[in-house]
């Protein structure tokens, strides 16, 4: 399944290349939303939140409202999670909240759970050579990707790994990367970082991963 991705800045859609420097920019959000209407599934990421310099909540609020999503960007609290969801959306993206002084919170993780129920989470494993990294990619942690998914894999309903070192670049995805992730974890497994055709999204599908696509949707490289 391919999920198309909107990242929010500033009031505006974006795509960055590696989380720092802006590539594309836009103000009309009526046309990707008529184009996103036909998924079963659209990701939406506050990029100012994620990275601690504001917010675009009355944003979202208005595209939930209109696209099924599942929301990231800055939910680092429960009470955060419930607001995203009550809002409208089916579901909510946690990657920083799930660590503490660099290391993993799994009680965190249950009493997220025990709150909002597994099937309303995503764990975001966002990695830097190997690393999971935290915070809109400013701290990296000592955990491995599949480590995080051993130890949290109870308490979600997917888990969304974002490979930063290609994100944004339009250079493919490592596929080799994803295979023993699959292999950790029954749940709904989601890639992203660099996915640059149809011929990637459709070797992935056949690998059991959904994929992630912001820079090749908005460059026209796949259709949507």
């Amino acid at each position: 399944m391919l999920i198309p991705s909107i990242d929010l800045m500033g009031g505006k859609i974006v795509q960055l290349v590696q989380g720092k420097k802006k590539a594309l920019e836009f103000d009309d959000f009526e046309e990707w939303t008529e184009r996103f209407s036909k998924y079963p599934l659209v990701q939406l990421i506050d990029l100012d939140a994620a990275m601690g310099q504001g917010s675009n909540a009355a944003r979202i609020a208005e595209i939930v409202r209109r696209l099924p999503c599942q929301v990231g960007g800055g939910i680092r609290s429960i009470e955060a999670a419930q607001s995203v969801l009550e809002a409208g959306a089916q579901r909510v993206i946690v990657g920083s909240a799930l660590f503490a002084d660099g290391k993993l919170d799994t009680e965190f993780a249950e009493r997220l759970t025990g709150t909002v129920g597994a099937s309303r989470l995503v764990f975001a494993l966002d990695a830097i050579g190997g690393r999971v990294t935290t915070h809109g990619w400013r701290k990296v942690s000592e955990v491995r990707p599949i480590e995080m998914i051993k130890a949290l894999d109870r308490w979600c309903t997917a888990f969304l790994y974002t490979h930063v070192d290609t994100e944004g670049l339009l250079q493919g995805f490592p596929q080799e990367v994803i295979a023993p992730l699959r292999a950790a974890t029954e749940r709904q497994l989601i890639a992203a970082g660099g996915i640059r055709s149809q011929q990637e999204v459709d070797a992935l599908n056949e690998m059991g991963v959904d994929a992630v696509v912001g820079m090749a949707i908005y460059r026209g490289l796949i259709s949507a």
